[in-house]
Protein backbone atom coordinates (compact mmCIF):
# COMPACT_ATOMS: atom_id res chain seq x y z
CA UNK A 1 0.00 0.00 0.00
CA UNK A 2 1.30 3.60 -0.96
CA UNK A 3 0.81 6.18 1.72
CA UNK A 4 -0.35 9.50 0.56
CA UNK A 5 -1.76 12.51 2.57
CA UNK A 6 -5.10 11.78 1.62
CA UNK A 7 -4.54 8.66 3.65
CA UNK A 8 -3.34 10.71 6.64
CA UNK A 9 -6.04 13.24 6.33
CA UNK A 10 -8.73 10.63 5.95
CA UNK A 11 -7.32 8.96 9.15
CA UNK A 12 -7.22 12.52 10.68
CA UNK A 13 -10.78 12.57 10.33
CA UNK A 14 -11.97 9.36 11.83
CA UNK A 15 -9.75 10.06 14.77
CA UNK A 16 -11.97 14.16 15.51
CA UNK A 17 -13.66 14.13 18.66
CA UNK A 18 -11.98 10.58 19.74
CA UNK A 19 -7.95 11.86 20.02
CA UNK A 20 -6.84 14.51 21.56
CA UNK A 21 -5.58 18.04 20.11
CA UNK A 22 -2.48 17.97 22.33
CA UNK A 23 -1.16 21.39 22.92
CA UNK A 24 1.92 22.89 21.25
CA UNK A 25 2.73 25.90 23.01
CA UNK A 26 6.08 27.99 22.98
CA UNK A 27 8.34 27.63 25.70
CA UNK A 28 10.39 30.69 26.48
CA UNK A 29 13.11 28.33 29.66
CA UNK A 30 13.58 25.75 26.17
CA UNK A 31 14.10 29.11 24.10
CA UNK A 32 16.48 30.40 25.98
CA UNK A 33 18.74 27.31 26.47
CA UNK A 34 18.41 26.48 22.95
CA UNK A 35 18.96 29.91 21.40
CA UNK A 36 16.03 28.48 19.07
CA UNK A 37 12.41 29.62 19.03
CA UNK A 38 10.97 26.24 20.78
CA UNK A 39 7.54 24.79 20.57
CA UNK A 40 6.60 21.40 22.18
CA UNK A 41 3.76 19.15 20.87
CA UNK A 42 3.70 17.77 24.21
CA UNK A 43 2.01 14.17 22.88
CA UNK A 44 2.72 12.97 26.17
CA UNK A 45 -1.05 14.20 27.68
CA UNK A 46 -2.73 11.36 25.93
CA UNK A 47 -4.54 9.35 27.76
CA UNK A 48 -2.40 6.68 27.81
CA UNK A 49 0.86 8.93 27.71
CA UNK A 50 1.87 8.68 24.26
CA UNK A 51 1.46 9.12 20.61
CA UNK A 52 0.89 5.54 20.27
CA UNK A 53 -3.12 6.20 20.59
CA UNK A 54 -3.20 8.12 17.23
CA UNK A 55 -2.33 4.55 15.27
CA UNK A 56 -3.34 2.83 17.32
CA UNK A 57 -7.33 4.06 16.86
CA UNK A 58 -6.81 4.33 13.20
CA UNK A 59 -5.77 0.74 12.54
CA UNK A 60 -8.61 -0.85 14.97
CA UNK A 61 -11.18 1.48 12.82
CA UNK A 62 -10.14 0.11 9.61
CA UNK A 63 -10.86 -3.84 10.31
CA UNK A 64 -13.73 -5.80 9.02
CA UNK A 65 -16.40 -6.73 10.93
CA UNK A 66 -14.90 -10.19 11.23
CA UNK A 67 -11.67 -8.89 12.47
CA UNK A 68 -13.30 -7.36 15.24
CA UNK A 69 -15.20 -9.69 16.53
CA UNK A 70 -12.08 -12.29 16.58
CA UNK A 71 -9.88 -9.39 18.27
CA UNK A 72 -6.51 -7.95 17.43
CA UNK A 73 -2.89 -9.01 19.03
CA UNK A 74 0.35 -7.26 19.46
CA UNK A 75 3.90 -7.78 20.29
CA UNK A 76 4.75 -4.51 22.71
CA UNK A 77 6.59 -3.77 25.62
CA UNK A 78 4.98 -0.39 26.47
CA UNK A 79 2.75 2.40 24.45
CA UNK A 80 1.49 0.62 21.27
CA UNK A 81 0.23 -1.76 23.65
CA UNK A 82 -1.64 0.50 25.95
CA UNK A 83 -2.88 2.21 23.06
CA UNK A 84 -4.30 -0.74 21.51
CA UNK A 85 -5.59 -2.08 24.83
CA UNK A 86 -7.18 1.58 25.60
CA UNK A 87 -9.10 1.90 22.28
CA UNK A 88 -9.79 -1.79 22.18
CA UNK A 89 -11.97 -1.59 25.26
CA UNK A 90 -13.65 1.56 24.08
CA UNK A 91 -14.19 0.12 20.74
CA UNK A 92 -15.45 -3.46 21.91
CA UNK A 93 -12.43 -5.07 20.15
CA UNK A 94 -10.43 -7.71 21.97
CA UNK A 95 -7.24 -7.17 22.71
CA UNK A 96 -4.32 -10.14 22.93
CA UNK A 97 -0.90 -7.97 24.01
CA UNK A 98 1.82 -10.34 24.13
CA UNK A 99 4.60 -8.45 26.52
CA UNK A 100 8.63 -9.59 27.17
CA UNK A 101 9.15 -10.96 30.81
CA UNK A 102 11.47 -7.53 31.13
CA UNK A 103 8.39 -5.08 31.02
CA UNK A 104 7.40 -2.89 33.58
CA UNK A 105 4.81 -3.96 35.84
CA UNK A 106 2.94 -0.80 35.65
CA UNK A 107 2.25 -1.39 32.23
CA UNK A 108 1.38 -4.63 32.73
CA UNK A 109 -1.11 -3.43 35.26
CA UNK A 110 -2.68 -0.68 32.94
CA UNK A 111 -2.90 -3.24 29.90
CA UNK A 112 -4.55 -5.42 32.36
CA UNK A 113 -7.02 -2.41 33.70
CA UNK A 114 -7.77 -2.21 29.71
CA UNK A 115 -9.53 -5.62 29.83
CA UNK A 116 -6.74 -6.39 27.25
CA UNK A 117 -5.44 -10.08 27.69
CA UNK A 118 -2.11 -9.79 28.63
CA UNK A 119 0.85 -12.85 27.99
CA UNK A 120 3.87 -12.47 29.10
CA UNK A 121 6.64 -14.60 27.18
CA UNK A 122 10.34 -14.58 26.12
CA UNK A 123 13.57 -12.00 27.38
CA UNK A 124 13.28 -10.03 24.04
CA UNK A 125 10.44 -8.22 22.30
CA UNK A 126 11.64 -10.74 18.97
CA UNK A 127 10.71 -14.11 21.35
CA UNK A 128 7.55 -12.12 22.52
CA UNK A 129 6.51 -11.45 18.87
CA UNK A 130 6.90 -15.04 17.68
CA UNK A 131 4.83 -16.15 20.47
CA UNK A 132 2.29 -13.61 19.16
CA UNK A 133 2.76 -14.99 15.66
CA UNK A 134 1.59 -18.69 17.12
CA UNK A 135 -1.47 -17.00 18.64
CA UNK A 136 -2.59 -15.41 14.87
CA UNK A 137 -2.85 -18.81 13.93
CA UNK A 138 -3.84 -20.32 16.42
CA UNK A 139 -6.51 -18.08 17.32
CA UNK A 140 -7.21 -15.99 14.15
CA UNK A 141 -6.61 -12.59 15.31
CA UNK A 142 -5.44 -10.10 13.25
CA UNK A 143 -1.21 -8.68 14.00
CA UNK A 144 -1.46 -5.02 14.50
CA UNK A 145 2.23 -3.79 13.86
CA UNK A 146 3.34 -1.14 16.23
CA UNK A 147 5.19 0.88 13.67
CA UNK A 148 5.51 -1.33 10.46
CA UNK A 149 1.66 -0.93 9.37
CA UNK A 150 0.39 1.57 6.57
CA UNK A 151 -2.67 2.53 9.45
CA UNK A 152 -0.48 2.93 12.17
CA UNK A 153 1.64 5.20 10.25
CA UNK A 154 -1.39 7.45 8.28
CA UNK A 155 -2.60 7.58 12.13
CA UNK A 156 0.45 9.07 13.54
CA UNK A 157 1.01 11.66 10.22
CA UNK A 158 -2.48 13.22 12.23
CA UNK A 159 -0.01 14.39 13.95
CA UNK A 160 1.95 16.63 11.80
CA UNK A 161 -1.37 18.17 9.86
CA UNK A 162 -2.09 19.29 13.67
CA UNK A 163 1.77 21.08 14.11
CA UNK A 164 1.22 22.58 10.90
CA UNK A 165 -2.16 24.63 11.93
CA UNK A 166 -0.69 25.41 15.35
CA UNK A 167 2.82 26.58 14.12
CA UNK A 168 2.30 27.60 10.69
CA UNK A 169 5.19 29.27 10.20
CA UNK A 170 7.29 26.94 11.87
CA UNK A 171 10.83 26.05 10.46
CA UNK A 172 11.85 22.23 12.01
CA UNK A 173 9.95 19.59 13.55
CA UNK A 174 12.21 17.24 15.97
CA UNK A 175 10.86 14.00 15.55
CA UNK A 176 12.14 10.66 17.35
CA UNK A 177 12.80 7.71 15.72
CA UNK A 178 12.79 4.13 17.08
CA UNK A 179 10.51 2.20 14.36
CA UNK A 180 10.71 4.77 12.07
CA UNK A 181 6.56 4.94 12.09
CA UNK A 182 6.30 8.21 13.66
CA UNK A 183 8.31 9.95 11.61
CA UNK A 184 7.34 8.48 8.15
CA UNK A 185 3.81 9.72 8.93
CA UNK A 186 4.93 13.26 10.39
CA UNK A 187 7.04 13.66 7.29
CA UNK A 188 4.70 12.75 4.63
CA UNK A 189 2.23 14.75 6.30
CA UNK A 190 4.24 17.93 6.43
CA UNK A 191 6.42 17.75 3.22
CA UNK A 192 3.26 17.48 1.15
CA UNK A 193 2.19 20.94 2.67
CA UNK A 194 5.31 22.67 3.68
CA UNK A 195 8.24 21.17 2.22
CA UNK A 196 10.16 23.62 3.03
CA UNK A 197 9.73 22.73 6.81
CA UNK A 198 12.78 20.47 7.90
CA UNK A 199 12.42 17.47 9.47
CA UNK A 200 14.85 16.03 11.35
CA UNK A 201 14.86 12.87 13.48
CA UNK A 202 16.74 11.64 16.82
CA UNK A 203 17.27 8.27 17.81
CA UNK A 204 19.24 7.05 20.92
CA UNK A 205 22.99 5.64 19.75
CA UNK A 206 22.40 2.62 21.44
CA UNK A 207 20.22 1.55 19.09
CA UNK A 208 21.08 3.37 15.96
CA UNK A 209 18.56 1.50 13.60
CA UNK A 210 17.58 4.12 10.94
CA UNK A 211 20.87 5.19 10.76
CA UNK A 212 22.23 1.92 10.34
CA UNK A 213 19.41 1.25 7.59
CA UNK A 214 20.67 4.48 6.07
CA UNK A 215 24.42 2.92 5.35
CA UNK A 216 22.81 -0.63 4.70
CA UNK A 217 20.29 1.07 1.96
CA UNK A 218 17.48 -1.41 4.14
CA UNK A 219 15.95 -1.91 7.49
CA UNK A 220 19.29 -3.86 9.05
CA UNK A 221 18.74 -5.57 12.70
CA UNK A 222 21.00 -4.08 15.30
CA UNK A 223 21.35 -5.39 18.64
CA UNK A 224 20.30 -2.23 21.12
CA UNK A 225 21.95 -1.81 24.17
CA UNK A 226 20.07 -0.25 27.30
CA UNK A 227 19.22 3.00 27.41
CA UNK A 228 16.83 5.85 28.76
CA UNK A 229 15.01 6.36 25.41
CA UNK A 230 13.43 2.75 25.50
CA UNK A 231 11.09 3.25 23.23
CA UNK A 232 13.38 4.02 20.77
CA UNK A 233 15.41 1.10 21.14
CA UNK A 234 14.01 -1.13 18.69
CA UNK A 235 15.86 -4.13 16.86
CA UNK A 236 15.14 -2.85 13.38
CA UNK A 237 12.89 -0.61 11.52
CA UNK A 238 10.12 -0.94 9.77
CA UNK A 239 10.14 -2.02 6.01
CA UNK A 240 7.12 0.18 5.46
CA UNK A 241 8.14 3.27 7.62
CA UNK A 242 11.82 3.44 6.67
CA UNK A 243 10.66 3.56 2.90
CA UNK A 244 8.39 6.39 3.61
CA UNK A 245 11.38 8.34 6.07
CA UNK A 246 13.72 8.08 3.63
CA UNK A 247 12.08 9.74 1.22
CA UNK A 248 11.08 13.06 3.35
CA UNK A 249 13.68 13.01 6.35
CA UNK A 250 16.24 15.38 6.19
CA UNK A 251 18.66 13.82 8.06
CA UNK A 252 19.14 12.11 11.42
CA UNK A 253 21.31 12.90 14.79
CA UNK A 254 22.03 9.90 17.56
CA UNK A 255 22.04 11.30 21.19
CA UNK A 256 23.66 9.57 23.95
CA UNK A 257 22.55 8.52 27.51
CA UNK A 258 23.66 11.25 29.44
CA UNK A 259 22.22 14.15 27.29
CA UNK A 260 18.79 11.99 27.37
CA UNK A 261 19.07 12.15 31.06
CA UNK A 262 19.79 16.06 31.20
CA UNK A 263 16.92 16.74 28.54
CA UNK A 264 14.36 14.91 30.79
CA UNK A 265 15.82 17.02 33.81
CA UNK A 266 15.62 19.99 31.95
CA UNK A 267 12.03 19.67 30.77
CA UNK A 268 11.05 18.21 34.93
CA UNK A 269 12.61 21.59 36.13
CA UNK A 270 11.92 24.41 33.44
CA UNK A 271 8.86 23.05 31.95
CA UNK A 272 7.22 21.55 34.85
CA UNK A 273 6.73 18.49 32.82
CA UNK A 274 7.68 14.37 33.26
CA UNK A 275 8.70 13.34 29.87
CA UNK A 276 10.10 9.79 29.09
CA UNK A 277 13.29 9.16 27.52
CA UNK A 278 12.03 8.55 23.80
CA UNK A 279 9.82 12.26 24.30
CA UNK A 280 13.39 13.80 25.16
CA UNK A 281 15.43 12.62 22.61
CA UNK A 282 14.36 15.66 20.60
CA UNK A 283 15.56 18.25 23.47
CA UNK A 284 18.56 16.03 24.09
CA UNK A 285 19.87 16.76 20.45
CA UNK A 286 20.06 20.48 21.29
CA UNK A 287 21.84 19.76 24.25
CA UNK A 288 24.51 17.93 22.27
CA UNK A 289 25.03 20.75 20.04
CA UNK A 290 24.27 19.09 17.01
CA UNK A 291 21.20 21.66 16.03
CA UNK A 292 23.19 24.74 16.03
CA UNK A 293 22.00 25.67 12.90
CA UNK A 294 18.49 26.11 13.99
CA UNK A 295 19.24 28.74 16.36
CA UNK A 296 16.86 31.88 15.87
CA UNK A 297 14.47 29.32 14.13
CA UNK A 298 10.94 28.28 14.72
CA UNK A 299 11.36 24.38 16.03
CA UNK A 300 8.76 21.57 17.17
CA UNK A 301 9.72 19.64 19.63
CA UNK A 302 7.25 16.18 19.64
CA UNK A 303 7.39 15.14 23.07
CA UNK A 304 6.29 11.77 22.12
CA UNK A 305 5.58 10.07 25.50
CA UNK A 306 5.50 10.52 29.42
CA UNK A 307 5.81 6.93 30.44
CA UNK A 308 8.56 6.71 32.74
CA UNK A 309 8.32 4.56 35.76
CA UNK A 310 8.93 6.33 39.07
CA UNK A 311 11.94 4.35 40.08
CA UNK A 312 13.76 4.82 36.81
CA UNK A 313 13.04 8.53 37.15
CA UNK A 314 14.49 9.39 40.23
CA UNK A 315 18.03 7.56 39.19
CA UNK A 316 17.33 9.35 35.89
CA UNK A 317 17.22 12.65 37.80
CA UNK A 318 20.65 11.45 39.92
CA UNK A 319 22.02 11.02 36.30
CA UNK A 320 21.07 14.35 34.74
CA UNK A 321 21.87 15.78 38.05
CA UNK A 322 25.68 14.21 37.83
CA UNK A 323 25.92 15.30 33.91
CA UNK A 324 25.00 19.04 34.61
CA UNK A 325 27.93 19.51 37.58
CA UNK A 326 25.23 19.45 40.42
CA UNK A 327 26.30 15.99 42.35
CA UNK A 328 30.35 15.10 42.12
CA UNK A 329 31.48 12.11 44.48
CA UNK A 330 34.67 12.06 45.11
CA UNK A 331 37.47 10.17 47.99
CA UNK A 332 39.86 12.06 50.46
CA UNK A 333 41.79 11.27 53.21
CA UNK A 334 41.15 13.04 56.31
CA UNK A 335 42.47 13.02 59.69
CA UNK A 336 40.85 10.02 61.90
CA UNK A 337 41.38 11.98 65.10
CA UNK A 338 38.66 13.85 67.15
CA UNK A 339 37.69 16.70 64.57
CA UNK A 340 39.17 15.49 61.97
CA UNK A 341 35.28 14.72 59.87
CA UNK A 342 34.38 18.32 61.18
CA UNK A 343 37.25 20.01 60.05
CA UNK A 344 36.45 18.54 56.65
CA UNK A 345 33.09 19.13 57.10
CA UNK A 346 33.39 22.54 57.56
CA UNK A 347 35.71 23.28 54.65
CA UNK A 348 33.09 21.82 52.43
CA UNK A 349 30.65 24.21 53.71
CA UNK A 350 33.63 27.24 53.41
CA UNK A 351 33.29 26.14 49.72
CA UNK A 352 29.26 26.54 50.18
CA UNK A 353 28.81 22.66 48.87
CA UNK A 354 25.95 20.78 50.84
CA UNK A 355 27.05 17.17 51.77
CA UNK A 356 24.61 14.32 50.38
CA UNK A 357 26.37 11.62 52.03
CA UNK A 358 29.40 10.34 53.90
CA UNK A 359 30.84 6.73 54.02
CA UNK A 360 34.27 6.07 56.05
CA UNK A 361 36.82 3.29 55.27
CA UNK A 362 39.46 2.62 57.67
CA UNK A 363 40.34 -0.82 56.05
CA UNK A 364 42.14 0.13 52.50
CA UNK A 365 43.25 3.50 54.04
CA UNK A 366 46.87 2.96 53.82
CA UNK A 367 49.51 2.34 56.56
CA UNK A 368 48.73 5.53 58.65
CA UNK A 369 46.13 4.12 60.89
CA UNK A 370 45.60 8.22 61.89
CA UNK A 371 44.03 8.40 58.86
CA UNK A 372 40.74 7.62 57.40
CA UNK A 373 39.79 7.58 53.90
CA UNK A 374 35.91 8.86 53.25
CA UNK A 375 33.65 8.49 50.35
CA UNK A 376 31.91 11.95 50.08
CA UNK A 377 29.03 12.86 47.77
CA UNK A 378 27.87 16.72 47.66
CA UNK A 379 25.82 18.94 45.98
CA UNK A 380 27.14 21.45 43.73
CA UNK A 381 25.51 24.39 41.48
CA UNK A 382 28.03 23.39 38.37
CA UNK A 383 31.20 22.23 36.92
CA UNK A 384 33.13 25.45 37.55
CA UNK A 385 31.63 25.24 41.20
CA UNK A 386 33.33 21.42 41.77
CA UNK A 387 36.46 23.17 40.60
CA UNK A 388 36.22 26.01 42.79
CA UNK A 389 35.77 23.71 45.87
CA UNK A 390 38.39 21.39 45.11
CA UNK A 391 40.53 24.45 45.13
CA UNK A 392 39.49 25.28 48.38
CA UNK A 393 39.69 21.86 49.71
CA UNK A 394 43.60 21.70 48.69
CA UNK A 395 43.98 25.29 50.26
CA UNK A 396 42.46 24.68 53.61
CA UNK A 397 43.89 21.17 54.02
CA UNK A 398 46.55 19.87 51.50
CA UNK A 399 46.64 16.38 53.07
CA UNK A 400 42.71 15.87 52.15
CA UNK A 401 44.44 15.34 48.31
CA UNK A 402 44.78 13.44 46.03
CA UNK A 403 40.63 13.64 45.53
CA UNK A 404 39.61 10.77 43.05
CA UNK A 405 36.47 12.59 41.45
CA UNK A 406 33.74 11.05 39.93
CA UNK A 407 31.38 13.22 37.60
Amino acid sequence: MKLTLGDIQAARGRLAGTIAVTPCPESLSLSELTGSRIFCKMEHLHRTGSFKERGARNALLLLSDEQRRRGVIAASAGNHALGLSYHGKLLGIPVTVVMPVFAPLIKIANCRSLNAHVVLHGRTLAEARAKADDLVKERHLTYIHGFNDPAIIAGQGSLGLEILEQVPDCDAIIVPVGGAGLIAGVALAVKALRPQVMIIGVESKNSPGYQQALRSQQPTLVEPRPTLADGLAVGQIGVVSFALARQYVDRVVDVGEEHLALAILRLLEQEKMVVEGAGAAGLAAFLSGQLAELAGRRVVLVLSGGNIDPIVLSRVIDKGLVADGRLCRFTATISDRPGGLAEFAACLAEANASIMDVAHDRAFAGPDISAVQVLCTVETHDRKHIQQMLKSLAKFHPRLLPVDLQT
